[in-house]
């Protein structure tokens, strides 16, 4: 409890894609090359199940159906250690490219061998670079009528690779009628001034004082929930190098990942962790 408050359950996610696949490379390594190249994520997930273990948390792993489709034995590991399995698309392709018709069969083709491996619903979903914002109206209503629960899939931010500031920074109903909810990726406020604080390269690239400064302000400051997110490459400091990547985007992608298993211990000890899913229904009684 903090003060008479208790402490929010904060949501906990895994974005399941390979080196290769991220929105930083996506105009150098060309996607008919993915199958020739070194696939490494199902190590990389084995580990942070042993991280996850260790520290006595569930989270939710949104995973790409291209990622799940070669690796079905980690899909069921995942599931089996009863973590969610959530949908990240079919192959990372952002939201922003498709029309209605052309997204609504990459939700069902992901899903569809999402559900068949673990044998459980997927219902919850999660936007290439979260990439649903300003351009895109009518994605969320896609997903409602395709019967998701909600979508993790929005950055209220201003970011060169993302970002809907206008969108709220807690979750939300997009959808007029339906129950779906978007929870947005974590923002804290200071000042005035709007900063990212769910993970990612914000977690990684900062010291963790700044995370836990952030996180701590969402749960205390403003009594809500918050969310963190990493990629199963952020713990693999000896993945291939892709040298023919922008300057700029290598040294984002590849700085302080040997640092990140000891970082997300420390996380996972600090907070209160659990599910998307659940996360999710407690918002949806809160806004009830």
């Amino acid at each position: 409890m903090e003060g008479n408050r208790p402490v929010p359950i904060n949501g906990l996610s895994v974005d399941v894609e390979d080196w290769f696949q991220v929105g930083a490379f996506e105009n150098v390594i060309d996607r008919g090359s993915w199958d020739t190249l070194e696939l490494r994520v199902e190590r990389n997930c084995d580990a942070i199940l042993a991280l996850f273990d260790e520290a006595g948390v569930k989270g939710t792993f949104f995973t790409l159906g291209w990622v799940a489709q070669r690796c079905p034995a980690m899909i069921r590991r995942i599931a089996q250690a009863g973590h969610e399995v959530a949908s990240h698309g079919w192959d990372h392709a952002r939201v922003f490219t498709f029309d209605r018709a052309g997204f609504a069969d990459d939700l069902a083709r992901a899903r569809s061998v999402l559900q068949d491996i673990t044998g459980q619903a997927v219902t919850g979903y999660r936007a290439p670079s979260f990439s649903i914002d300003a351009r895109t109206p009518w994605a969320h209503a896609v997903l409602a009528e395709a019967g998701y629960c909600y979508s993790s899939s929005v950055a209220p931010i201003v970011h060169d690779h993302y970002g809907w500031r206008e969108a709220p920074r807690f979750a939300f109903r997009p959808v007029a009628g339906a129950d779906f909810i978007e929870i947005p990726v974590t923002t804290a406020e200071w000042a005035g001034r709007r900063m990212a604080a769910g993970g990612g390269g914000f977690f990684r690239l900062f010291p963790y004082a700044v995370s836990h400064w952030a996180l701590t302000r969402v749960n205390r400051h403003d009594a809500r929930p918050a969310l963190t997110y990493f990629h199963p490459w952020e713990i693999d400091p000896d993945q291939p190098r892709v040298a023919q990547a922008p300057l700029r985007s290598r040294l984002r992608h590849y700085s302080r990942l040997g640092a990140m298993p000891d970082k997300l211990r420390r996380l996972l000890r600090d907070f209160a962790w659990g599910r998307m899913d659940a996360l999710a229904a407690a918002e949806a009684a809160r806004m009830s």
